[in-house]
């Protein structure tokens, strides 16, 4: 059995590590209330731009763009967004394991990796990798994210894939992040009856065409950039669920040795007692 300085030595080290925890779930709080709030903010936006699409759907024809193609799918191109960093949880491998059941149903996949612990988990499974992209900013931009979305585009626009779909955590609240794997090419209207839809009339200027020249490529940046920030909010609420929890079983477990080392003390006070009065008793029949 440890003795009760070995036990107060444990309990300070652990005490050493619940500090960590506890500042480190005090700084993704934070940082997920930013993340939230972008996330937030840019979903009305989304939401507006693929409306837009819906809008055009009745008056586009897949010749008229390219980003449109519908071909026979024989390769598949998934934008796999994972964190750079650790301590989430099991974000990063719920997310890996969606993505690789995806792909089992796929007849050749490859793959953009964004963060490094999917370039890694990648790396381990042999996967194909067309690009690589880690250490991006806690408040990504389109700027960074605009690359990613051209060599997806590109890819499909040289036909060497088939599809492109975005595999990324959606935030839902603090408590709960959803894998989700999205296709983002050819783009399609959302799932809706557009024939029991009123019929409008639109006016395009200078064509519809040329509406979808500008739309088009947008709502593909805007599909990965939005992936970015569901992930980043989704990482920061892992993140403080995970250091609010490591943080409990540290007080939990400070308290155990607490209580072990005072039973060991209780222990050694009573045995010398013990032995002091063995003593005396020795000493008087003397």
């Amino acid at each position: 059995m440890p003795s009760e300085r070995e036990l107060r030595q444990r309990a300070r080290s652990i005490k050493n590590i619940q500090q960590v925890t506890r500042a480190m779930q005090l700084v993704a709080a934070s940082k997920m209330r930013r993340a939230q709030a972008a996330v937030l903010a840019s979903r009305p936006y989304e939401e507006r731009l693929r409306t837009v699409l819906n809008d055009l759907a009745p008056f586009a024809e897949p010749d008229d763009h390219a980003l449109l193609a519908h071909r026979e799918v024989k390769n598949v191109l998934v934008i796999l967004v994972t964190t750079d960093r650790g301590l989430v949880g099991p974000m990063n491998v719920n997310l890996l394991r969606a993505a690789v059941k995806f792909a089992d149903e796929r007849p050749a996949v490859s793959y953009v990796a964004v963060g490094r612990k999917g370039i890694n988990g990648l790396r381990r499974l042999g996967a194909r990798v067309v690009a690589e992209f880690a250490g991006l900013t806690d408040r990504p931009t389109t700027v960074d994210t605009n690359p990613i979305a051209r060599i997806a585009q590109e890819e499909f626009l040289t036909e060497r894939v088939d599809e492109v779909h975005v595999a990324f955590t959606r935030f839902v609240n603090t408590l709960r992040q959803v894998p989700t794997i999205r296709r983002v090419l050819p783009l399609v209207p959302e799932d809706e009856d557009l024939d029991a839809l009123p019929p409008l009339q639109y006016l395009f200027e200078p064509d519809a065409v040329g509406v979808l020249e500008q739309v088009l490529p947008r709502l593909v940046e805007l599909a990965v950039f939005q992936a970015l920030l569901e992930s980043k909010a989704s990482q920061y609420s892992a993140q403080m669920v995970a250091m609010r929890s490591a943080t409990d079983a540290a007080r939990d477990i400070i308290a155990d040795l607490t209580l072990a080392a005072n039973k060991a003390r209780q222990t050694r006070i009573t045995k010398e007692m013990l032995e002091i009065a063995s003593g005396a008793e020795a000493l008087a029949k003397g």
